[in-house]
């Protein structure tokens, strides 16, 4: 009796290793659920980007004030009749 139960023991320490350090195990499991949240979190980054840049489409498509707004920030557009005011700190004026 004392033999089968150090052989049954011996057989539980073999598998609780094999669950906890071999390859299918525990570790693995962790390691695979790791890359799967950072692969969730760069997916769910990806997709409001896209939404973003289909709502920065949309406007562009259905809107000229989007046009307007950017071609005055990034290209100084003017409507005729328009004056240009820029207004500077007082920190750029020293040099």
């Amino acid at each position: 009796m004392k033999l089968l139960n150090a052989v049954l023991l011996l057989l539980l320490l073999a598998l609780q290793g094999q669950l906890w350090l071999g390859e299918g195990g525990v570790q693995t499991w962790l390691h695979h659920r790791d890359q799967r949240l950072a692969t969730e979190r760069a997916i769910a980054l990806r997709e409001a980007r896209n939404q973003a840049l289909q709502a920065e489409i949309d406007d562009l498509t259905h809107g000229n004030l989007t046009v307007e707004e950017i071609a005055r920030e990034n290209l100084g557009y003017i409507r005729p009749g328009e004056q240009f005011i820029r207004v500077v700190d007082a920190s750029e004026l020293v040099q």
